[in-house]
C-alpha cells in the first residue's frame, strides 16, 4: 500500500469516526431514544444504526473496493477476506444507554489477520485515538494538536489495570489476582485498549466473549503505541478467523508488561 493510501485512510478514518460521534451525539442529547434488543439479547438503539448507516456510505465513498464488516449489518458478517474494514459504530451500547459516557466509535483496516490502522472515537468523553499514516499512534487534543501514545514503563510490583465496567467476573478476578496491583479502574468499551496505549493503564484483560469489531481498532491503536494484544496462551490475538466466525477468545492488552 502507497504511502498516500495510508494518508487517506488516516485522514478519512478519522473523519468519518467524527461525524459519526455527531449523530450519535444528537441521539444521546435527546430526553428519550428508542432501543431493541438483538437476537442475542444485546441493546441495539437508534444510534447505533444511525451511526452504522452513515459509516458504511461514508467508506464507501472515500475507500471503494475494500470490504466493510459491520456489527449491525448482518449479511456483512459472512465476508472473508484478506483484507477488510471492520466496524463498531457504536461500541458500548449498554454505556450509551445508561447514560456513562465510557461509548465509542470504533473503526480499524485489517490486512492478513492484523488490525493495522484504525480510529476510536469517545464523542461523550471528546477522547479521539487513531493510527497515523506512518504506523504511530496518537490523541487529538481539544484544540487539533496531537499527542504521541506510548505505553508506559510500569513497576511489574505495582501496576495499573483497567477492566470492564459490565464484564468483570469470577475468571476476570482470578486473573487479575496473578499481579501484584497498585491501582484499579473501570472503563467501557474499547476506551479500556486507548487508556493502555495512552499510559494511563498497564494492562487490560477481557475474559469472556468479544467480537472482533468490539477490538479491532483499539488493537491498532494500542499496538501503534508499542503495546500488545495477546491470548492467553500468549499468541497473538488474529482476525478474519475462519473457524470461530467473528468471536475473539479471551485476551490480555498489554503494555509494557511481563504476560504471566
Amino acid at each position: 500500500m502507497s504511502p498516500d493510501h495510508h494518508q487517506v485512510i488516516e485522514e478519512s478514518f478519522r473523519a468519518i469516526a467524527v461525524k459519526a460521534g455527531a449523530v450519535i451525539m444528537e441521539v444521546y442529547a435527546r430526553p428519550d431514544f428508542a432501543t431493541r434488543a438483538k437476537s442475542n439479547s444485546s441493546p441495539v438503539t437508534e444510534a447505533d444504526e444511525a451511526a452504522d448507516a452513515l459509516i458504511r456510505a461514508e467508506l464507501a465513498r472515500a475507500l471503494p473496493g475494500i470490504p466493510v464488516v459491520t456489527e449491525e449489518a448482518a449479511a456483512s458478517h459472512s465476508l472473508r477476506a484478506d483484507r477488510f474494514i471492520i466496524v463498531d459504530p457504536l461500541d458500548g451500547t449498554k454505556e450509551f444507554v445508561q447514560r456513562r459516557g465510557d461509548f465509542t466509535v470504533n473503526i480499524a483496516l485489517v490486512e492478513n489477520g492484523v488490525p493495522v490502522r484504525g480510529v476510536v472515537f469517545a464523542p461523550a468523553l471528546g477522547r479521539l485515538f487513531y493510527t497515523r499514516a506512518d504506523g504511530s499512534s496518537v490523541e487529538e487534543l481539544a484544540d487539533g494538536s496531537q499527542r504521541a501514545l506510548r505505553v508506559s514503563t510500569p513497576d511489574n510490583d505495582a501496576l495499573r489495570i483497567v477492566a470492564s465496567k459490565s464484564h468483570r467476573d469470577a475468571a476476570t478476578e482470578e486473573y487479575i489476582s496473578r499481579y501484584a496491583l497498585a491501582e484499579a479502574k473501570s472503563a467501557g468499551s474499547s476506551l479500556k485498549f486507548c487508556l493502555v496505549a495512552s499510559g494511563e493503564a498497564d494492562f487490560y484483560p477481557r475474559l469472556g466473549r468479544t467480537m472482533e469489531w468490539d477490538t479491532a481498532a483499539g488493537q491498532a491503536v494500542v499496538e501503534a503505541a508499542g503495546g500488545r494484544v495477546l491470548t492467553l496462551d500468549h499468541k497473538p490475538l488474529l482476525y478474519g478467523k475462519r473457524a470461530r466466525g467473528y468471536d475473539n477468545p479471551d485476551f490480555v492488552v498489554y503494555g509494557d508488561v511481563t504476560p504471566l
